[in-house]
């Protein structure tokens, strides 16, 4: 399968996670995919597939910008580098949210750090962080 048809599968699937997470996050369904971790695992799988081109792009490397330049020139390579962000963002909401139900910090406050991690990655996490201390300090 072309990296161009890969990319619109993983991107839907963790799009969809992402509905789950913020829509019905205790929903038994959503609850069973953040304790076994499914998506994310999944999205794993298919980074190690296509990291493997790492090896055969000449110049390439994580030294330099213009060396990440040159790996992010290959579309299985960009392909990963998108695979990457997917996994480590829904892991980042998982905890998120997880984090969030054991605090019973209202899932209304979070729902902004889920939409901005989504989009933004270290953005949502951030605003989390500053929630969880806002709400530590008002307990």
């Amino acid at each position: 399968m072309a990296p161009a048809q890969i990319f619109s599968i993983v991107s839907t699937i963790a799009a969809l996670q992402w509905v789950l997470l913020i829509i019905f996050p205790k929903w038994q369904v959503t609850q069973w995919l953040i304790r076994n971790r499914v998506v994310p695992l999944l999205l794993s799988v298919i980074y190690c597939v296509y990291i493997t081109g790492f090896f055969s792009i000449q110049g390439g490397g994580f030294n330099s910008i213009q060396e990440v330049r040159r790996l992010f020139a290959d579309d299985g390579l960009l392909l990963a580098g998108w695979v990457h962000y997917l996994a480590f963002d829904l892991l980042i909401g998982f905890s998120i949210l997880k984090s969030a139900q054991e605090k019973a910090i209202s899932h209304w406050l979070i729902i902004p750090c889920l939409l901005l991690t989504f989009m933004f990655g270290p953005v949502g996490y951030l605003l989390y962080q500053a929630i969880q201390k806002i709400k530590t300090i008002n307990i």
